[in-house]
């Protein structure tokens, strides 16, 4: 017991100093342990394995995943499973270099590709310094008066609204990349290097840190949202994600500041990191292509299911919170030709989906790729018209199918599918965000079916 609170100590607090053993021994077990966790987890899930390749990217293998044929349910069970190992490799990296006698925003390279193992096997080797060189954490004692906090508020949020502003034009414009650097690593270094800025004259109490941090955030929303490169309602189904990630960085960077009080050089030399993770986010292809499944049993024949399935009329105006908010939600659908090379339009609240026939077999199953499809939502925002950048080929709905199966009692199971890839990390987050939307968007045609084949089925 008193050999598992020591370790639960020294991963999760920051008071153990973290030795050159202590880095190599916990790194170790604690990645063997990531690992063996995540092929129990997919194996249970989906009875295969990790390929060896996706474990050579320490920190992608931290923040993504790759599940095209997982149930919905594994996305936050292997989130929640994630996060623990995150925080322990950045907070030991942090004060395995406060051990080594260097600045703690070394620490950061953690995140950095291909730079982190040579970090990992550098701290594995440096030895500590001697205590009297490293700092303890016990200057920052004072209260500054109001002049003074003020100044480091606006410093605060300088640091902060800068770096977010500059990620968001070299991610988004220069690169043209939604991922890791942008919605991880971005709110995580805002959050510690306006905590540190803010702390780093004379310290301020966690919850003061905490709001500081979360301003700074509001203030890069309200920026974003105003020179039209957002909407609302992307900014708000983002939010959690970086206010939780942005908290995080405040946590760590006010400790920074508490061991590291000398001028920011070591905060610019991490900042460093965001700009190779985000080149390092342009060369990653798109998701693999990852499927949600719904079904719904239809009081009525397989072929008259067929004959609402090819088309089918218009569906009242929707009452759900998820589409008045702006999310596209299907309004009808309609076929022209017969057989495979037919094309069917699914016409949604922003436009037609195109989706030409591959497979053809009425009564049992209908098959189709998506050749063209229009925005998935329809921002809010205080102008007239917006075109976010993310609308355009970051989420892409790849195919489709029906399947229809004839049950003992005359009635119907109908079977829904969509295949769908991203270009949005960290994929855990967004896939679940994704497969929900897409559960809804086929709860509705498939209730519409049911409804309007039963109608059918009652008449004849």
């Amino acid at each position: 017991m008193t050999q598992l609170f020591r370790l639960f100590r020294l991963w999760f607090s920051f008071d153990p100093r973290v030795t050159r053993r202590d880095y190599l021994i916990s790194g170790v077990s604690l990645a063997v342990a990531k690992i063996l966790g995540d092929s129990a987890i997919l194996w249970l899930g989906t009875g295969r394995l990790w390929d060896a390749e996706y474990y050579l990217q320490p920190v992608r293998t931290l923040l993504t995943i790759s599940l095209a044929d997982a149930p919905s349910i594994m996305v936050p069970i292997l989130a929640a499973w994630t996060l623990p190992f995150l925080w322990v490799g950045v907070s030991m990296s942090v004060r395995r270099a406060i051990d080594a006698g260097s600045s703690p925003w070394l620490g950061l390279l953690f995140f950095a590709p291909l730079v982190s193992y040579i970090y990992f096997a550098a701290m594995c080797v440096i030895p500590s310094a001697p205590a009297s060189e490293v700092q303890s954490g016990t200057h920052a004692i004072a209260r500054a008066g109001w002049p003074a906090a003020l100044r480091a508020i606006a410093s605060g949020l300088a640091v902060g609204l800068g770096i977010g502003l500059v990620m968001v034009v070299l991610s988004v414009y220069a690169l043209e990349t939604y991922g890791l650097a942008l919605f991880f690593g971005t709110p995580f270094v805002i959050g510690a290097a306006t905590a540190f800025v803010f702390n780093r004259r004379s310290l301020a109490t966690l919850g003061q840190t905490m709001q500081l941090v979360m301003l700074t955030m509001a203030m890069i929303a309200g920026v974003v949202l105003m020179v039209k490169i957002e909407g609302v309602l992307c900014l708000v189904m983002a939010a959690p994600l970086g206010l939780g990630i942005s908290a995080m960085g405040g946590v760590l960077g006010r400790r920074i500041a508490m061991h590291d009080p000398q001028p920011a050089l070591g905060m610019w030399i991490g900042l460093a990191v965001l700009p190779a993770l985000a080149m390092d986010d342009a060369r990653q292809p798109a998701s693999a292509l990852r499927e949600v499944r719904s079904a719904v049993v239809v009081d009525a024949p397989p072929m008259v299911v067929w004959e609402r399935v090819l088309a089918f009329p218009p569906l009242a105006e929707p009452g759900e919170l998820l589409f008045r908010l702006g999310i596209a939600y299907p309004q009808r659908a309609e076929i022209q030709g017969t057989g495979v090379g037919a094309i069917r339009y699914c016409v949604f609240s922003t436009g037609a989906f195109v989706e030409p026939i591959t497979h053809w077999e009425p009564g049992v199953r209908l098959s189709f790729d998506v050749t063209e499809q229009p925005d998935a939502l329809q921002e809010w925002s205080p102008y007239a018209n917006i075109s976010a950048p993310h609308l355009d080929g970051y989420f892409k709905s790849r195919r489709g199918e029906f399947r229809l199966v004839a049950l003992p009692d005359g009635r119907t199971r109908l079977e829904g599918s969509t295949w769908y890839e991203m270009r949005l990390e960290p994929a855990a987050y967004w896939a679940l965000i994704g497969d929900v939307i897409i559960a809804r968007i086929h709860k509705r045609v498939l209730e519409h079916v049911r409804d309007v084949a039963e109608d059918d089925a009652s008449s004849t």
